[in-house]
């Protein structure tokens, strides 16, 4: 019996023993192209050798220093990069060790700012229905899938929940993408209203939305008015990009392709691609200047912040990405992918929507097209559908619950950026494979 305290102590899993590029290799010598990066993570697939040596070179002269009596090099070389990178008004990176800790450390300094400008009773935090940004208490609490939260719910503090832009379910038949974007201004403006304006001190919201409904992108224009709704309230606005930036979605953050600036903004995952386990939050310089004029004292701390091999290794992540342009490959593999994916799917009696950008893509299925009648969840077949692909080779992301936390199914792809065209038919050919596997004997 295994002593470690598995994710799921009801299944058993392959031992991984390698990696090669965009395949993991398990004990038996089996290989699976990974199109999901394990959870969006692994942008550099799972051996680049750059990222390797910058590791050991780190090591060997200062694995870790606490960052209460030191700063290190690579984590001032990493925040420059990040900063020089970032959208306009971004001016400092506070960095931890995972997304789930980059939004814990964005709720608080959101809180901190407004105790620094003598307003405390800004408390209330905004999010949407059917959003993930992390597990956490505070993460968890400000996340709106109702599965995720339900055993926890007495411990999580109260966060609103407005509704996600998800244009495939949301959208009304006759209503264009612009007034549907309107729409939901109006009910985030209606929900600050009835908060009291001056009680609220963020919206939370994921640029394009991960795992909980599976690559699905704002309508034009969405983010501009939640822009103009906090400004005119003085609320913050934080953006979740722990899973859709760093390059995911085409550009190195997915806010650029929106054209706002968030006063927060978390990453993690493809920050460093997996090689160390790392996130951030960027500061807006307004936050910063707050606390540096005030307290001069950030109420928050973990031990492995700014870690000076983990900063080390995302920023050879990071130059990695640069130099070798793969941020214009990202977008053309993922308009290859998409079109992959639609001659393949698009008239699959059981692929409902095909949707996402850059490499972070999403397939809802539903049980009827024409309706968009979600399956039995009872079914489980999100995990069916894991399963299959496991056994033909590829590591997919299948969700259940992308309508309401319970209902519904997806699967979520978000491959390496090293892939070439090869890359996309086998995990076209392998997708297909799985769903015939688990639809034909369903």
């Amino acid at each position: 019996m295994s002593h470690v305290f598995h994710r799921h102590l009801k299944h058993s899993y392959p031992t991984a023993v390698g990696g090669e590029g965009p395949y993991l290799i398990d004990a038996q010598g089996k290989r699976y192209l990974d199109a999901c990066g394990g959870a969006a993570v692994s942008c550099l697939g799972h051996s680049d050798a750059d990222v390797i040596e910058a590791v050991r070179d780190q090591v060997g002269r200062l694995a870790y220093a606490h960052t209460s009596f030191f700063t290190n090099e690579p984590m001032e070389a990493l925040a420059d990069f990040l900063v020089e990178r970032a959208p306009e008004g971004l001016s400092s990176v506070y960095f931890v060790s995972g997304g789930s800790e980059a939004v814990e450390a964005a709720l608080k300094l959101a809180r901190q700012y407004y105790i620094e400008r003598g307003e405390p009773q800004r408390k209330h935090l905004i999010a949407r229905r059917q959003s993930y940004h992390g597990n956490t208490l505070g993460a968890l609490a400000t996340g709106g899938n109702a599965w995720r939260r339900k055993q926890f719910e007495p411990l999580l503090v109260g966060v609103s929940h407005v509704s996600p832009c998800y244009a495939y379910r949301g959208q009304a038949p006759g209503e264009t993408p612009e007034a549907y974007g309107e729409r939901l201004a109006a009910e985030l403006e209606a929900e600050i209203q009835a908060l009291g304006p001056d009680t609220v001190m963020a919206f939370v919201a994921e640029p394009v939305v991960g795992a909980t409904l599976g690559a699905v992108p704002p309508v034009p224009g969405y983010f501009k008015r939640v822009r103009e709704i906090c400004d005119r309230h003085g609320i913050l606005l934080i953006l979740d990009e722990v899973m859709c930036g760093m390059g995911r979605t085409g550009t190195l953050f997915a806010a650029e392709q929106e054209g706002v600036t968030p006063d927060l903004l978390t990453v993690a995952k493809g920050l460093g691609a997996g090689y160390q386990p790392i996130g951030a939050t960027l500061v807006s310089e307004r936050i910063r200047a707050a606390i540096a004029e005030g307290s001069g004292f950030f109420q928050h701390g973990h031990t492995y912040i700014g870690h000076a091999t983990a900063c080390a290794a995302a920023l050879a992540v990071q130059r990695a990405v640069e130099e070798r342009g793969l941020l214009s490959r990202v977008v053309s593999l993922g308009e290859g992918l998409q079109q992959r994916l639609e001659a393949r799917f698009a008239e699959h009696p059981h692929v409902g929507d095909i949707r996402g950008r850059g490499l972070f893509r999403g397939l809802e299925l539903v049980a009827e097209r024409d309706d968009k009648t979600p399956f039995d969840p009872e079914r489980q077949l999100h995990a069916a559908i894991k399963r299959a692909a496991m056994d033909e080779g590829l590591m997919c992301y299948p969700m259940g619950g992308t309508l309401d936390g319970r209902r519904g199914d997806h699967i979520l792809l978000a491959p390496p950026f090293i892939l070439d065209d090869a890359h996309l038919d086998e995990i076209v050919d392998k997708l297909d494979a799985a769903l015939k596997r688990v639809f034909t004997h369903s």
